[in-house]
């Protein structure tokens, strides 16, 4: 990503754009938010949708003499001739996708999410209130370890196994929402949960130990009250009647923790290989070799060993891969890339720029806000790049609560609408498998009251205890 964004700064730096220019990009970033939010209406699938846009972008852009062509330098000193939309795809996060999602359906054939979901269950005691906080902390703490995609197709599996075992199917949309919503809060937990953390931190100076020790109250607060609104919007009740309890009682210790089980000898070689991969993924940063190859390949590399197990019938498990999703991600690089080189994004940074002189208390007020704005229609990765260069260049100082503006933006943006988060689409996509209703409009409505919520008491915090 960093090789991304030296190659678009080095193409803003050779040539002007003009404004009318940066406008019609603009307009068709426009458009494609319209399109996605009607995605239902136009009968289209989301990676249709968005490699239409890419396809548009990457013509005009060739048109205006926006992109860069010819030979590329690589690390090595190498000059290679790539189509320009190749460097714009993040790879990373595709291998993430795709690795993660392999090991997870591969893992789940070994009944270990099953006894872990039962087992949950069980300490719930069959009670729906209960079961919403548990995976709701699950989600929280696999998130800050783990990336958010992957903790969002553990928990959703996870959720879905629950709820069937419970009857209690009609909660598993409200289930996947909050936890949608928590993987972006668990995002903010360490300076390694999320791309954005990496990148400001980096710049601003802040440690990983200060970063968590900043993030962690926040985090705390944000989860009680995602998790209290998720249950008294959604109608999750504890139950209250003793022949309730008593009837969930027993079809709780009805179950059977060890069904699907093929073999005891496969179900704790996937328990072993769950905790080293959340063990490596953690630690991805700091690995000799792997640290260079980065979470992509530990998500490919798992999935490989995972695979061995029914490696005369591997290509079953392709047929669990969301094939659209892989697309949309691809495509929505692509387009964000031409925005940058067409300075969509360096337009959005200037008026950044000014809100930022306004003062230290409105200006940091307004950042937040601008930023989860920003962040919840375009990648927030190029964004938190560019914001951070910013702060960099105007000198704010590594404790000004600037910086944590952007952090706090950057995630908190993701909730607002389903492309704003990488794991946000995907608990979006596990409700469409699932065959539950949710457009991208039905998601705006239904999660903007919660990231409301998180994005007020994400300013208050930042202008109370981090000035």
């Amino acid at each position: 990503m960093s090789t991304l964004l030296a190659l678009s700064a080095a193409a803003h730096h050779g040539h002007d754009v003009p404004m009318s220019t940066t406008l019609l990009f603009a307009a068709v970033l426009v458009a494609l938010i319209l399109s996605l939010a009607l995605e239902e209406t136009i009968h289209a699938k989301k990676s249709l949708i968005v490699g239409v846009f890419a396809v548009i972008s990457l013509l005009l852009g060739a048109a205006m003499g926006l992109l860069p062509f010819g030979p590329v330098t690589n690390v090595f000193g190498e000059e290679l001739n790539l189509p320009v939309y190749i460097p714009a795809i993040d790879w990373g996060v595709i291998a993430i996708i795709l690795g993660s999602s392999l090991f997870v359906d591969v893992t789940s054939r070994s009944g270990l999410f099953t006894w872990i979901a039962i087992k949950l269950t069980k300490m719930s005691g069959g009670d729906p209130l209960r079961l919403l906080w548990l995976y709701g902390a699950m989600t929280v703490v696999f998130s800050a370890v783990l990336n958010n995609v992957t903790a969002m197709i553990i928990v959703g599996s996870l959720t879905a196994v629950s709820l069937d075992k419970l009857g209690r199917r009609e909660k598993l949309l409200a289930f996947l929402l909050v936890e949608g919503l928590l993987t972006n809060v668990g995002g903010l937990l360490t300076l390694i949960s999320s791309v954005p953390n990496i990148i400001v931190g980096t710049a601003a100076g802040i440690s990983f130990v200060k970063f968590f020790v900043v993030a962690a109250p926040y985090v705390l607060v944000a989860t009680v009250l995602t998790l209290w609104l998720g249950a008294k919007w959604n109608g999750i009740t504890p139950l209250v009647t003793d022949e309730e309890k008593e009837e969930a009682e027993g079809l709780v210790q009805g179950f059977d923790e060890r069904d699907g089980i093929e073999s005891e000898g496969f179900l704790w070689f996937a328990g072993a290989m769950t905790v080293l991969f959340i063990v490596v993924i953690a630690t991805t940063s700091v690995l000799p070799w792997v640290s260079e190859l980065g979470m992509g390949f530990v998500a490919l590399s798992f999935a490989v060993i995972m695979l061995i197990r029914y490696k005369s019938e591997v290509d079953r498990f392709y047929d669990a891969v969301d094939w659209d999703l892989l697309g949309f991600f691809a495509g929505l690089f692509v387009v964000i890339n031409v925005m940058e080189h067409a300075q969509v994004l360096g337009l959005i940074g200037s008026g950044l720029e000014k809100v930022i002189g306004l003062g230290d208390v409105a200006g940091t007020g307004v950042l937040l806000i601008a930023s989860a704005v920003f962040s919840s229609v375009t990648d927030n990765i190029p964004l938190a790049a560019m914001l951070a260069k910013i702060l960099g260049g105007l000198g704010t100082a590594s404790d000004s609560s600037l910086w944590w503006s952007v952090v706090f933006g950057a995630n908190l943006g993701g909730n607002i609408t389903p492309i704003g988060s990488a794991s946000t689409l995907v608990a979006v996509t596990i409700m469409h498998k699932h065959k539950l209703d949710m457009s991208f409009v039905g998601f705006v409505k239904r999660a903007s009251p919660y990231a409301l919520a998180q994005l007020v008491l994400a300013t208050a915090y930042v202008l109370v205890f981090l000035r």
